[in-house]
């Protein structure tokens, strides 16, 4: 693994947090990620599945654990299943965890082989009654593969057709949710990776770079901070920005236009996702000070509502009657197109057409109850923007937030974001006094 290692009390927690909610002569089955093909013989670096993660912090392939909290004998109410290392998977691939080591990053105590599984899973379905199996029910989902905790469920429904099955997910989103100190330390590091990284990128921004070199600055960063791409980055100049989703980065940054820069590192698995919008000359003009102070107030207002209990309905809905009262100011919207507006059809929705924010953890959009209400120990983004074809200009700024029983906990707090510091940081750059 790139990141340091993580204190295996963190899976341990989590795993007893899992296990409390299960009913009683339960048994549940989480898998690892598949490995992607890509063309020919290629394959992807495998993505570790987040909820194995999350309870066993391995990140190894074909992995599974198995928890029963009612079996009779207590070392199999954990079991974790690796595969077993052979001269070939050495020569090609590289070591593969030992028993071991995999205690030692997981904390459970039973570590087998993975062709072990069958034999152990047919000694514990004898033994219970309801297996709760694994799905992808991220809201946001649209996959046709199969994935392994499906292809497992199908075998199982046909070889034990008696017993009850349940849903893991539903459990797995509520408790994913919640993240402790010590995960949100791990999404604070992935924060300080991201920050360094935009530094770096605007120590190189300059009118004609290309988006794609402004790229480059930020992997290298990443990389050097043992971290990766937590998705794939949008650098948007001009009225590229306007594009919600643009991840081409292939036009060049001219002069006068701004640059949106929507990205965030991953370290150990924790995502950080940041946007900010820079002015490739330095300095903003009257007209881009003014939308880009608009956004700014938009995210300071909505930061202080990401409070314990607000459902995010709610949330969106009291940024969608700021935004209108901007964009009345911007002169962007009518007093009468104010006056129609209706959660069903906003009168924001033209300049600002997306969501707010999302849960931020082991997923970019990670799980969460779908409407909440937000409860202490939630990660969100907070991400207003406003999007002006016609003048192609598109501003969005984002911060992560942690909400707390005190308030909400701005994350991003260091990284800059006022104007008058982004073109101060941007005049350093000719003085080289931009750092990393």
């Amino acid at each position: 693994m790139r990141h340091a290692p993580i204190d295996a009390a963190l899976f341990v927690s989590h795993r007893q947090q899992l296990s409390a909610l299960l009913p009683p002569r339960s048994v549940a089955i989480v898998h690892a990620a598949d490995q992607l093909p890509t063309t020919g013989d290629g394959t992807l670096r495998i993505h570790p599945a987040a909820d194995l993660f999350h309870l066993t912090g391995i990140e190894q392939e074909e992995s599974v654990l198995m928890l029963c909290p009612d079996a009779a004998e207590p070392n199999q109410r954990e079991m974790l299943f690796i595969r077993q290392p052979n001269e070939h998977l050495t020569i090609w691939e590289g070591a593969k965890l030992s028993p071991e080591e995999a205690r030692s990053v997981s904390g459970v105590a039973r570590v087998r082989w993975l062709s072990e599984l069958p034999g152990a899973l047919h000694t514990m379905l004898c033994e219970q009654e309801q297996v709760f199996l694994n799905a992808n029910e991220h809201e946001r989902s649209s996959t046709d593969l199969e994935p392994r905790d499906l292809r497992l469920a199908r075998q199982l429904m046909h070889r034990y057709p008696l017993h009850h099955y349940r849903r893991l997910a539903p459990l797995m989103r509520s408790l994913r949710a919640v993240k402790g100190p010590a995960e949100v330390e791990l999404i604070r590091q992935a924060i300080a990776s991201t920050d360094a990284g935009l530094r770096r990128l605007l120590a190189a921004l300059r009118p004609g770079v290309m988006e794609y070199e402004l790229e480059a600055e930020l992997i290298g960063e990443f990389t050097r901070r043992r971290a990766r791409m937590a998705y794939e980055p949008i650098i948007a100049s001009g009225k590229n920005a306007c594009v919600l989703h643009y991840t081409s980065n292939d036009a060049q940054c001219r002069a006068g236009d701004l640059v949106l820069v929507d990205v965030g590192a991953s370290y150990a698995n924790y995502n950080a996702d940041l946007t900010r919008t820079y002015p490739v000359s330095g300095r903003f003009t009257p007209r881009q000070r003014a939308v880009y102070d608009a956004v700014l107030r938009m995210l300071r207002g909505a930061i202080a509502r990401t409070t314990v209990g607000i459902s995010l309905r709610d949330w969106k809905r009291a940024a969608q009657l700021e935004m209108n009262e901007e964009l009345l100011q911007l002169g962007l919207l009518s007093a009468a197109e104010v006056e129609r507006d209706s959660p069903e059809e906003p009168a924001c929705r033209k300049y600002f057409p997306h969501g707010l924010g999302h849960s931020l953890g082991l997923g970019v959009h990670d799980l969460a109850p779908v409407n909440g209400p937000l409860q202490a120990g939630w990660v969100m983004t907070v991400e207003p923007g406003i999007y002006i074809p016609e003048e192609g200009l598109g501003i969005r700024l984002e911060n992560n937030v942690l909400v707390t029983a005190a308030g909400p906990v701005d994350l991003c707090a260091e990284v800059p974001l006022e104007a008058d510091d982004i073109e101060g940081l941007l005049a350093g750059r000719r003085r080289g006094e931009i750092g990393g």
